[in-house]
């Protein structure tokens, strides 16, 4: 890999399902992410998706491509615009580094309101 190689795209289907099973997962038992209710009490159109849930899914994107001995060394990512159910999030990359066996991806996750997910991930990836 070379400093500005992307990665091929992930849609991601952001299903009711994946939201809550991704809560419960990660113990994070705020009913924003289970009920709609008190969601929309609290501003939000429907239930939406935890950080540690995107967390996972943007390891699983640089892992499915550096594949199975690749080894995460640091992931740093903010949230932006929330997915709900029935969106897509499009998961994109651009190697921003590659030195040795270590390389840094610059990481965009992109629904159909905007950017929900953008950061940095270092991966090793063993020769």
């Amino acid at each position: 890999m070379n400093a500005g190689d992307r990665l091929p795209p992930l849609e991601i289907p952001i299903t009711r399902t994946l939201i809550v099973a991704g809560a419960i997962a990660s113990r994070d038992y705020q009913d924003v992410h289970h009920d709609p209710e008190p969601a929309r009490r609290k501003g939000s159109p429907d239930i939406f998706m935890n950080i540690l849930t995107t967390n996972g899914l943007v390891g699983r994107y640089i892992t499915d491509h550096f594949g199975p001995r690749a080894e995460l060394r640091r992931v740093a990512i903010r949230l932006g615009a929330p997915n709900h159910p029935g969106d897509t999030m499009v998961l994109t990359g651009t190697v921003e580094e590659a030195d040795g066996d270590l390389v840094t991806v610059r990481v965009v996750g992109a629904n159909g309101i905007g950017e929900h997910v953008m950061g940095t991930v270092t991966v090793r990836v063993p020769g």
